[in-house]
């Protein structure tokens, strides 16, 4: 029972939906870490909106009290980490960057809310070992099994951290009988024989923990946990759906502001002119999408125009990087344009530090999905133009129907 109870959490996890908007994606990492430092000094368990309904009281109770037995400052950080998102998914990122921002002593955890693994730094904290913190966690997961919910694993972590002593492995069954019977039922010159024989037991036995620990130590060797079809096509169409929402709202609330915009001269009207065209088209997309890789060229569409409405309002050039090209939901490019190679033609893009490393290493980057694989593949205007980085004007080819040929 308790492992279909945890294995429900996990599912309710994964398809949690976080109770802000996604406009918060544009925080930089030092502000979301500051953001959770400031939630740490309140209190010390720091759980991501995304799991606020997924992780009821109960459990977190648990770990706060096991945590505050420990006798040192404990902060626990539960969230969702992708390659997408301010930390880029390293759990090692958020415990930097928190470190830096609270800058107090204590053990710092960082946990997937969608995994079991613990991470862990601490600071300042001298009264603590790595050797019983990293025994405590392997003895944690040992105890808590595959299934389990990362507030689990916690709660277990920080009940060991609290007991005196460094936590042994996973007590093991044993067979009946000890070397003691076997030597009290032996008799003259034998006895030997079954000691060396124990002996030589003893060190393969030894070996073999040896190796087993060894190969436990590295949490990415451990056999991952694969999510059935059906709950990885119902987080996909909740975030098309999340996605959709917050592109509406955009829509609405900068519609609002244009309307309001008093008609300039000048620089100021090409600009304005430019928010307007690119936020009716935004409309236009959005009222007839038919996939994701639509609903991100409404997004697309909408960043260009609060580009332009800045300028038009501030008179100040747009300093604003542009957004990926292989995938716009990964956020700003870094860095100069990158050339890539295409069938003998060398195109100039913005991507994002994720697909340059990748196209640095010669692996595939993690691309907006299409219908036939990467989105760039399809015959659509967003494919023709990589959402518009390569020069040409998205709201003026939405207004000639080249959405779709």
């Amino acid at each position: 029972m308790k492992g279909l109870l945890s294995c429900l959490a996990a599912l309710v996890l994964l398809v949690a939906v976080p109770a802000e908007a996604d406009a918060d994606a544009a925080r930089t990492p030092a502000e979301r870490a500051r953001e959770i430092a400031t939630a740490l000094t309140k209190d010390p368990l720091y759980i991501d909106p995304a799991y606020a309904s997924a992780l009821p009281e109960k459990l977190r109770a648990d770990v706060r009290t096991k945590a505050k037995a420990v006798g040192y400052p404990i902060y626990t950080i539960i969230l969702p980490l992708t390659p997408s998102d301010e930390f880029q998914g390293e759990e090692s990122t958020v415990l930097t960057l928190v470190m830096d921002a609270l800058r107090k002593p204590g053990l710092y955890v960082v946990v997937d809310g969608g995994d079991r693994f613990p991470w862990y730094e601490a600071r300042d904290v001298p009264q603590v070992s790595e050797d019983k913190l990293q025994a405590a966690r392997e003895r944690a997961l040992d105890d808590e099994g595959y299934d389990a919910g990362p507030t689990e694993v916690l709660a277990r972590m920080y009940e060991l951290l609290a007991a005196p002593g460094i936590p042994s492995t996973t007590p093991r069954a044993t067979t009946p009988g000890s070397p003691s019977d076997a030597s009290d039922s032996d008799s003259g010159g034998h006895g030997w024989v079954v000691a060396l024989s124990i002996v030589g037991g003893l060190v393969v036995l030894i070996l073999l923990g040896l190796v087993i620990g060894l190969r436990r130590r590295a949490p990415q060797r451990e056999k991952a946990f694969r999510i059935p079809p059906h709950v990885a096509a119902t987080v996909a169409a909740e975030r098309r759906r999340r996605l959709e929402r917050d592109t509406t709202a955009e829509l609405t609330t900068l519609g609002t502001k244009l309307a309001a915009l008093p008609t300039t001269d000048g620089p100021g009207l090409v600009h304005q002119q430019a928010a307007l065209d690119d936020h009716a088209a935004a409309g236009k997309v959005l009222d007839s999408s038919t996939s994701l890789v639509d609903l991100v060229g409404a997004m697309v569409l909408l960043d260009k125009a609060r580009r332009e409405y800045d300028v038009a309002v501030t008179g100040r050039p747009d300093a604003v990087p542009d957004l990926c090209a292989f995938n716009p939901l990964h956020g700003r490019s870094a860095g100069k344009p990158t050339q890539v190679e295409a069938d003998g033609t060398t195109l100039t893009l913005p991507l994002c530090a994720d697909c340059r490393r990748a196209l640095k290493r010669g692996t595939a980057p993690a691309s907006l999905p299409g219908d036939a694989g990467p989105y760039w593949y399809d015959d659509t205007l967003w494919a023709r133009t990589f959402y518009g980085t390569t020069g040409e004007d998205l709201a003026e080819s939405v207004s000639r129907g080249e959405l779709h040929r």
